[in-house]
């Protein structure tokens, strides 16, 4: 499953690390986080990390998923 998500509160290329390697840690297989957009692509398998997951890892780190 791919979701494309909007998100606030990055700032920079760190900001991008973070949540990529909280995504990565959880088991998901790709992602394509942009702090300058304010996107992130994220690929997953449904079956090892539920799609509500995904974006509580990510506000779990402080940001805000829309």
């Amino acid at each position: 499953m791919k979701l494309n998500l909007k998100i606030s509160g990055m700032h920079c290329k760190s900001c991008e690390v973070l949540i990529t390697d909280a995504l990565m840690d959880a088991g998901v297989k790709d992602c394509k986080v942009d702090s300058k957009k304010g996107t992130a692509v994220v690929e997953f398998d449904e079956k090892i990390i539920a799609p509500e997951k995904v974006k509580v890892i990510i506000e779990k780190e402080g940001y805000k998923v829309s």
